[in-house]
């Protein structure tokens, strides 16, 4: 099967899902394996960021996705009317760092961290599509756990957690040390 016509096969099924689709799903419905699909799938992505285009192939944790380009949004909006940005106010990004870096993790869990009630920012990132309903913990009460989505991965530009940057290990000593300062201070009051 000519190349071209490979790739237009692949173009067809990341336009018409929407969403990312697995390497594996796309390398079954083109005949071909999984490291051939995904070098025709890289060089699509290459020829979408060197052209003129409004689209480009993203990579999200081993599924790939055909999205417009950023700069293009502003352009989209005019059409659909759709808000430019959420935005994520310091409060909704703490939370949002606590359960990318933490995840699966509970609510409880959250506010222990945070040290305060974390409900309204939990529903706002559930409603931004950046956070979703993972499962519940096999404890008692059996308590929601939460974790990122693809969405976020996408927001974030991120192909991976694994994507996500270390935290420098010099800060998180800093960081535990005044967390144990300041519930010392709690517990002499």
């Amino acid at each position: 099967m000519k190349l071209e016509h490979l790739e237009a096969r692949i173009e067809a099924i990341l336009f018409s899902m929407g969403e990312a689709v697995e390497l594996s799903a796309v390398a079954a419905a083109i005949g071909q394996d999984e490291d051939t699909t995904r070098k025709i799938i890289n060089n699509m992505a290459d020829k979408y960021d060197s052209e003129d285009r409004g689209i480009h192939i993203i990579q999200l944790d081993g599924a790939y996705q055909l999205c417009t380009k950023p700069e293009m949004y502003d352009t989209i909006v005019k059409i659909t009317h759709i808000p430019k940005k959420y935005v994520l106010t310091d409060t909704l990004l703490e939370t949002l760092s606590i359960i990318a870096y933490k995840q699966p993790i509970t609510k409880l869990q959250i506010e222990a961290i945070r040290g305060v009630k974390s409900d309204h920012a939990i529903n706002k990132l559930i409603e931004y599509n950046l956070i979703c309903e993972l499962g519940r913990l096999d404890a008692p009460g059996r308590p929601l756990l939460f974790g990122t989505t693809e969405e976020f991965l996408r927001c974030f530009g991120l192909k991976s957690l694994d994507a996500l940057p270390a935290i420098n290990p010099e800060k998180l000593a800093d960081f535990r040390l005044e967390a144990e300062e300041e519930l010392q201070l709690k517990l002499e009051i």
